[in-house]
């Protein structure tokens, strides 16, 4: 079927820049995971759907991550299968057929995987232009490596998605993003938490790997502090059977302490985060769903460091609490904390509790 001749129109954009802007223009947006990677696509959304209210955005991720993108206007979610009728190659150009027959017609590749640079063969094949992060993998190597080591902060993840966008056409300001009021929680989520006027403290003490998760002992020394504080209402977040089991048993152990896990959905989960006046997070995705809200965000750092480019998006550089860098000068060792010298997995330890709760003091009150 042949496709419609596109109308043009011109539009002014927050950029102060009048933009050629095609009516039917339709982009795929592609970020397939993890969670926290994500959550940093949906402020850029935000200013990407204000900066150009004309587009449609498809967003290719798992299905699950659906109610991250709740209220972003014009943007609706594609579930891909990945592991069933979209797996391999042949499902891979299944799906880049699906998606060409809905309309398609630029794509952002947000990922920069195998499976996205299968699309983005199928996609050149149907003629459809293609656009992708620049990861920066040799900056990242000079960052973390052990010798000749080039400590600098690099260009945020959240910025280079914007890039891809500027790369299609259509620049962003970041600056201009805007949060979205605070979402509306159900009575099941007041009763769950309770209605006492307390401040709500999240905490997500968990990480993929072991060298960005705070140790469970000094964790509970924090959650004692925090237990007698009648004022702090503490809210523990986090998945999977073995975190499930470690979080109630907290929560059973310390006063004013609820664990969260297991117990809504991810819609309500969301609505809860957005709600929260701080979150305790691990650099991990529950500190930048947090963010994604406007929710002040602390967080803990292993062998990663926010110079990567993944601290959680507009918070305060002071909001990140680092290990002894004198005591561990190799840190960062890794991107993803799934690398590290001898003794270095435990370089978060040299965070003292009493820094943790310091900061969260500040930030609540």
């Amino acid at each position: 079927m042949k496709k419609p001749s596109p109308v043009i129109k011109k539009t002014s954009s927050p950029l102060g820049v009048m933009q050629e802007a095609e009516e039917t223009s339709h982009i795929l947006v592609i970020r397939l995971s993890a969670m926290g990677d994500v959550a940093m696509t949906v402020p850029v959304l935000r200013v990407l759907t204000a900066t150009y209210p004309h587009l449609k955005i498809t967003i290719l991720t798992r299905g699950f991550f659906k109610p991250m993108f709740k209220g972003i206007p014009g943007v609706s979610v594609y579930k891909a299968d990945i592991k069933g009728v979209h797996s391999g190659v042949l499902g891979l150009g299944r799906l880049a057929k699906e998606l060409r027959d809905a309309g398609i017609d630029k794509v952002a590749d947000l990922h920069n995987v195998l499976r996205s640079n299968v699309l983005k063969s199928v996609f050149y094949m149907f003629g459809v232009p293609v656009k992708q992060i620049e990861k920066g993998r040799n900056e990242k190597k000079a960052l973390t490596r052990e010798n000749n080591k080039v400590f600098k902060q690099l260009k945020p993840t959240i910025q280079r998605y914007a890039d891809v966008f500027e790369a299609l056409g259509y620049p962003l300001d970041l600056s201009t993003h805007q949060f979205p009021k605070k979402a509306k929680f159900s009575e099941k989520i007041r009763d769950l938490v309770g209605k006492e006027p307390k401040k709500w403290l999240g905490i997500a003490p968990f990480a993929q790997h072991n060298s960005k998760a705070y140790p469970a002992d000094l964790m509970e020394e924090v959650l004692g502090e925090l237990s007698d504080n009648l004022k702090i209402k503490v809210l523990l977040f986090g998945g999977g059977k073995k975190e499930t089991a470690q979080l109630e048993s907290w929560a059973k152990k310390f006063k004013n302490t609820l664990s969260i896990a297991g117990k809504l959905t991810l819609a309500e989960e969301l609505a809860l985060i957005a709600n929260l006046d701080a979150m305790l997070s691990m650099d991990s995705g529950n500190g930048h769903m947090a963010a994604m809200f406007g929710t002040p965000v602390i967080t803990l750092w292993g062998v990663t460091h926010p110079y990567a480019g993944f601290a959680p998006f507009n918070q305060p550089e002071n909001n990140s609490l680092l290990p002894d860098l004198n005591q561990y000068p190799k840190i960062p060792t890794s991107v993803y904390g799934n690398k590290y010298p001898e003794a270095y997995e435990n370089a978060i330890r040299s965070i003292p509790p009493k820094s943790v709760l310091k900061k969260i003091d500040e930030v609540l009150f």
